[in-house]
């Protein structure tokens, strides 16, 4: 059984000679207070620091009021709630919730958790709710399916706003109207933001529902677009990897990373930037893939071989990109511009890193004909220990070096054929 009382303690009494009244918690053997905003002199207490004041103790009295009935209508449930729990669910239970506060605390903690790429979007999005509504503090409740609704047809079009640029100035940016992937992956990160709020402010054990409402539910996202073709021929990868580059430049570094990518079988950005020479073992390449090794029982483990044409870019890169960019934002916004450069020079267009990845597996299945389970396991998609059946099987990683060597076969052909078109006699010669 739970007792609410107002408390004030002598011993609590502030230098300006004020006391705070308190509200006492007693449950299950141990006291726990919550703060109230009240202040009283001395003159407003009786001699034995009871309330005199008739004004704040009716105030008092009806808070405390409000408190035992919360504990009655917990009914069997109390007994779940430690002290330190009741007085939180007390103190908290109409308390509003400022939804950009949250992001920042949630964006800190996916950080943390050495997940970039999350916190990155979600940053996005807290930074693009603050545009929207003009100020830094947003209430919960005022993400809603109106709100949702207008959201959107303001995320459709030309939007400003002011950032702050390294040298620490404001400037204005102007930002174009959201494409339609680009709309759905916005609003579908917004949506998992507030999931997360909703899974941290919630109990839905104890029935304790801070954020009551759920505007996913009228404002449905549906299915994504379909995105456009993200993938590049086998001589356009040629292409990239022979166009000529400023030694040293972000060109280099974009051509030389993305054709490294393309043949470790579509790696990260991300993990190439975390990998170091110790991930290099029998000549392969060890790593836990950065994107989804906290989601999987596995770890996002993969193994993969090392060709001969990867060897040199390994020992160029490996280990180094830590050295030359202090955070693998500041390497992906580098493969960004660089993947700028290279597009002008190959007449080629919108192409980013990110293409590697698709091209690999694209060439994997549609012109090595390899298996549509033999190219996700490939391309680190497969949790091995999701089925039962891989419970009584073995890991090889025999399947990968066969979708890999298949492919890079094919980059071989490829550049044998394009050394014949260039130079007539190589056949002769070489052949």
């Amino acid at each position: 059984m739970a007792t609410i009382s107002a408390k004030i303690y002598k011993h609590h009494k502030k230098a300006d000679g004020t006391y705070n009244v308190k509200i006492c918690i007693f449950h299950k053997d141990q006291r726990r207070y919550i703060n109230t905003n009240h202040y009283l002199v001395g003159k407003q207490l009786t001699s034995k620091l009871k309330i005199k004041d008739r004004f704040i103790a009716d105030l008092v009295e009806r808070q405390l009021i409000d408190y035992r009935k919360t504990v009655s209508e917990l009914g069997n449930k109390l007994s779940s709630f430690s002290a330190e729990a009741l007085r939180d669910y007390l103190r908290d239970k109409d308390a509003d919730i400022d939804f950009i506060a949250f992001c920042d605390e949630h964006i800190q903690k996916t950080k943390l958790e050495g997940r970039e790429g999350t916190a990155h979007n979600h940053r996005r999005i807290k930074n693009s709710l603050i545009d929207y509504f003009g100020r830094e503090n947003v209430s919960v409740t005022e993400i809603n399916s109106a709100m949702l609704f207008i959201y959107e047809r303001y995320l459709k079009s030309e939007r400003k706003m002011a950032r702050i640029n390294q040298l620490g100035k404001t400037v204005v940016i102007i930002r174009p109207p959201m494409s339609e992937i680009g709309l759905h992956n916005h609003m579908r990160d917004l949506r998992t933001l507030f999931n997360e709020a909703r899974d941290f402010y919630n109990n839905e054990d104890l029935e304790f529902n801070r954020i009551k409402h759920y505007p996913f539910k009228k404002y449905k996202l549906g299915p994504a677009p379909v995105a456009k073709k993200k993938n590049n021929s086998i001589v356009e990868v040629l292409r990239i990897r022979d166009c000529i580059t400023e030694p040293g430049s972000r060109a280099e570094l974009a051509k030389e990373l993305y054709i490294l990518s393309f043949l470790t079988c579509g790696m990260n950005a991300v993990d190439l930037y975390n990998c170091t020479k110790d991930n290099i073992r029998d000549g392969r390449i060890d790593y836990n893939r950065t994107k989804t090794k906290r989601k999987r029982r596995d770890d996002a483990f993969i193994s993969i071989k090392i060709m001969e044409e990867a060897e040199p870019l390994l020992k160029k890169y490996i280990g180094k990109l830590q050295k030359r960019y202090g955070t693998y934002r500041t390497l992906d916004s580098a493969l960004s511009k660089g993947m700028r450069e290279i597009c002008k020079m190959t007449g080629l267009n919108g192409i980013t890193f990110y293409w590697a990845r698709y091209t690999f597996a694209n060439l994997a299945r549609n012109s090595c004909r390899m298996s549509k389970d033999d190219v996700l396991l490939a391309m680190n998609h497969v949790d091995m220990t999701s089925r039962m059946v891989d419970i009584y099987i073995e890991r090889d990683w025999k399947i990968v070096d066969e979708v890999q060597l298949k492919v890079v076969q094919l980059y071989r052909d490829a550049d044998a054929e394009l050394i014949r078109r260039v130079e007539p006699k190589y056949e002769e010669e070489y052949c």
